[in-house]
C-alpha cells in the first residue's frame, strides 16, 4: 500500500456529496465525525474521502485550512486501517467538530477509534 492521497481518492462530486449527507451513516469520536455511504464509483481505490471544518466552529479560514491539512495527513498515514479489510466501495466525509485546534496525536487517536467503529459496523451489516 502506498501512503499517498491522490486525486482519484478525493471526493469531489457534488452529487455524491449531497447523497452522502442525505443518506449516509454517521460515526463520531470527538473531535471527528465520519459520514459514510456505500457507493459505486469509477476509482480503483475502494474509498473516496473528503474533509470539512465548519465555519461556524472555526471562524478564521487560515485555521480551518490548517486543520483540514492535518486531517488529510492523519488519514493519509492511517488509511490502511479503513481499506485493508474493506469489501465494496465507500465514500467518506470527515467533519471536524471542535472549536479550537487539537494536536495531531489526539486527532490520530480519534481517527483510529473511528476506524474500529466503522469496521465493526460494516462487518455487522455484512453478516445481517
Amino acid at each position: 500500500m502506498r501512503y499517498t492521497l491522490g486525486k482519484q481518492e478525493k471526493l469531489k462530486s457534488k452529487k455524491a456529496i449531497e447523497q452522502l449527507f442525505a443518506e449516509g451513516n454517521r460515526i463520531s469520536s470527538f473531535p471527528l465525525q465520519l459520514i459514510y455511504l456505500t457507493n459505486i464509483h469509477q476509482s480503483k481505490f475502494p474509498i473516496k474521502v473528503g474533509f470539512t471544518v465548519p465555519k461556524r466552529s472555526v471562524k478564521l479560514a487560515v485555521r480551518r485550512n490548517r486543520i483540514k491539512r492535518i486531517m488529510r495527513e492523519v488519514y493519509r498515514k492511517n488509511k490502511h486501517l479503513f481499506s485493508d479489510n474493506l469489501k465494496g466501495h465507500y465514500i467518506f466525509m470527515f467533519i471536524y467538530s471542535a472549536k479550537e485546534e487539537i494536536k495531531q496525536e489526539d486527532l490520530e487517536l480519534s481517527l483510529k477509534k473511528i476506524s474500529t467503529k466503522f469496521l465493526s459496523k460494516t462487518t455487522e451489516n455484512a453478516q445481517n
